[in-house]
């Protein structure tokens, strides 16, 4: 599957470090760390109160980039991350 540019661009304009956020109308406390002089993102987001959570690892610079999540589908981390909002 091809990432859409639209995924790449949100993805890279999250900032490092932990904060909320909302997704489908739950509030979920998102955690991202880019590393390796920006190589590698690594994002991991928690359902407050719930058990849902969403995780991956984003290697920007291979290809148009490559994603790869943790335990779950990519179609899943791919919504979560275009359709998040900032508190």
């Amino acid at each position: 599957m091809s990432l859409k540019p639209a995924f790449h661009a949100k993805l890279l304009a999250l900032q490092d470090g932990s904060y909320d956020v909302f997704y489908k109308e739950k509030r979920y406390l998102l955690s991202k760390q880019t590393q390796l002089d920006g190589k590698l993102i690594k994002l991991y987001a928690k359902e407050l109160g719930n058990k849902d959570f969403i995780s991956l690892n984003y290697y920007a610079k291979i290809g148009e980039g490559l994603l790869k999540p943790c335990e779950m589908p990519e179609e899943k981390v791919i919504d979560f991350v275009l359709n998040l909002k900032s508190v």
